[in-house]
Order: structure tokens, then sequence, then C-alpha cells
């Protein structure tokens, strides 16, 4: 019983403190804050999944202006608004995006779910997007369990258990969910979040300026770079590629489009050859004559140029890039499609190649925005 008043007390101390926070303190400004449009909230927290806020806020923007609202979204084309996308990486969000924007669209008629659970249902949306759409724009008293309230609550209870077990998944629920201000669900999330990402911060938490230090175990303990519990990160996988960029006699370059069930799904890529190994991908640069297996021998010249790297969730890619020119006659043993840079510059590419297509003036600075 005295444990369980101990818990309760601490409850009250966090609500009371972060709510006096977030109303006297907090002058966190982002452009979807306060926002009841549905839409808004939604596509805001599409984009700042796995987004730095910096970066999340230009692509709302651009968004926004682009499709100002659910029909005009649905109503792109697919390569449109992976383009716009482009350089946000996580391309599954963007799938998930178009998916539901045409459901909400052409089933609902315009008009999104006003449960938690009917929100679950759509493609894209798990519980963080459902509670972050179901408290901000319904005003239903559900927790966003998102890395920062994740933390703050790890710190300020010092919860010991991995918060990836289902142990620890579900304390941390349990906790949200008794902390939570139902009587103003959209200001507490807010709140919580907020505190995370200013206060309570990943490293070199303020812990001084902190309201609630006097009860916060991880505070009282000098212990906060250890919240909250994690397993080790798996390894990163490394893949090397050799990315061929092709021009024919009029200038057009082959482009194809990459399939299903890899990284970068229909997004645009240079016909490229990946190496099962770095030691083959090495002796293949090495070579002082370069014979690229989907091409015949009728190549008029070819050179080689830098390496470009790019650091996925759980890979990193290496691509060498080799420069070619070729005869009206040569045969391509692989399906690719001869465009001009003009057309090239509406295709969405990953950021790597879209690095390449820019250091190599494929395209300009204005065309990738």
């Amino acid at each position: 019983m005295k444990k369980r008043k101990t818990l309760n007390n601490k409850i009250v101390f966090f609500k009371q403190g972060l709510m006096y926070w977030h109303h006297q303190h907090n002058k966190r400004t982002m452009p979807w804050k306060g926002v009841k449009d549905i839409y808004r909230i939604w596509l805001s927290e599409v984009i700042l999944q796995q987004t730095r806020v910096e970066q999340g806020m230009l692509y709302y923007k651009r968004f926004l202006k682009a499709y100002p609202d659910i029909m005009a979204l649905a109503g792109a084309s697919e390569q449109e608004i992976f383009k716009l996308w482009e350089g946000l990486g996580y391309y599954s969000r963007c799938r998930n995006l178009i998916i539901t924007a045409r459901v909400i669209a052409l089933e609902r008629k315009g008009v999104f779910p006003d449960t938690y659970e009917e929100l679950l249902k759509l493609k894209g949306i798990g519980p963080y997007t459902a509670a972050a759409i179901a408290s901000f724009g319904y005003s239903i008293p559900v927790p966003v369990v998102d890395g920062n309230v994740i933390r703050v609550l790890s710190r300020y209870f010092g919860i010991e258990t991995c918060i990836q077990s289902s142990e620890g998944k579900k304390m941390i629920q349990s906790l949200a969910e008794q902390c939570l201000d139902a009587e103003q669900p959209a200001a507490y999330n807010q709140a919580i979040m907020d505190f995370g990402a200013t206060i309570c911060k990943p490293q070199l938490p303020l812990c001084s300026e902190c309201v609630l230090k006097t009860n916060c175990l991880a505070c009282q303990s000098s212990s906060a770079h250890r919240y909250p519990v994690k397993l080790k990160k798996n390894p990163v996988k490394t893949r090397w590629f050799i990315a061929v960029i092709m021009k024919d006699h009029t200038g057009r370059m082959a482009v194809r489009q990459r399939s299903e069930g890899d990284i970068w799904a229909q997004l645009y890529e240079f016909p490229s050859i990946e190496f099962k190994t770095e030691k083959e991908w090495i002796l293949f640069n090495k070579q002082n004559k370069i014979s690229i297996p989907f091409i015949s021998n009728d190549i008029q010249s070819v050179k080689k140029n830098k390496t470009y790297s790019q650091v996925l969730s759980h890979q990193k890619i290496h691509v060498q890039t080799i420069f070619c020119r070729i005869q009206k006659s040569t045969h391509l043993n692989i399906p690719v499609e001869w465009l001009t840079a003009e057309e090239i510059t509406k295709l969405a590419f990953p950021r790597i190649f879209r690095d390449i297509l820019l250091e190599n003036g494929i395209i300009g600075l204005t065309d990738s925005k």
C-alpha cells in the first residue's frame, strides 16, 4: 500500500510539474502545434517519424504548398509525391502515405476516422501516430509514446527494464497512461514530447533546470546517461555497388526503377552491379579494362569516378561510379529507360544517387528541391 501511495505521489508531482513547465516555460514553436486540421496533424507525424524536426519542417511546408488537403495529395501521381519526398529516406513511409491518402479520399470522402482504434487500421499509422492524431485532433485521452516520452519516463521513474522487451514496453505504456492528463490530453502530450526534446535531452540533459529533478530517480543518482535501458544495436550490414552512368549518342542517360523487396523500392537509379564482398568490389575497380556484364563490347569510353557512401538505419552503402559513352547499336541485357537530363530531374532518386546527379552537374540544386 505504501509503495502504491509513493508511486501515486510521484505521478501527481510529475503531471503537475510537467504542465507547469509547459504553460510557463515551453517556448518550442512548430507550424503544426495547436492545429486541429487532422490532415496537417497526420502529415506532420508521418514526416517526423525518424526525421529531425528542422529537416521535417521544410518537407512539411513543401507538402502543404503542393497538396493543401487530403484530396490534393490523393490525386497526385506516385512519382510526383516520391520526388517531393526525395531526401527524407525511409520510403516505406511515403508509400504508406500515398495508400492512406487514397483510402481516406476515395473510401471515406476525405474524412479521417475519429477513434484511436479506427485510426490504427490505416496503413502506416501505428500506436504513436494514432495517439497523436486522436489527442491533438480530437482531444481523446490517449497518451503518445515516442522516443522523447520513453526517455523522460525511464529517467524519472528509474526503469531498469530494457524498453525493447515486452515487459519494458508494458511498463512504459502503463506509466504513460497513468501520467496522462485526461482533461487536457493534447496539451499534456505536447508538453512531455517538448520536455524530452528540450530539457530531458538524449545527450547533456538540462537536469539543473528541470522542474522534476527533486523526484527524478535518474537525476538524484546522477545516472541520466543510463536511461532508457536498451539492447545492443544490431551490426550494420555493408554493401558495395558499381553504378554505371551511360550516355548514348544523343546525350540521353540510362536509368531504371528499383523493384520491391529491397532498399529504395520504386525509386530510380543508374544501372548498378552489387558485389558480395568488399574484396570483389575492390578487384573490379582495379581492372585496367573494365568489362560491364550488362553492356555489349562496343563501349566508346569508360571513366571511373569517385565513390559515394550513405548510411541507412541498418546498412552502409558504398557506390563507385563509372561513366561510359556507348554507341547507338549497343545492346543492354537489362531493361532501362533512356532519358534526357530534364526528364531525369522529375524522377525520385535515393539520396546517394541524387548526390551523384548534383556533383556531376546532371541536375542543378534548384532541380533537387
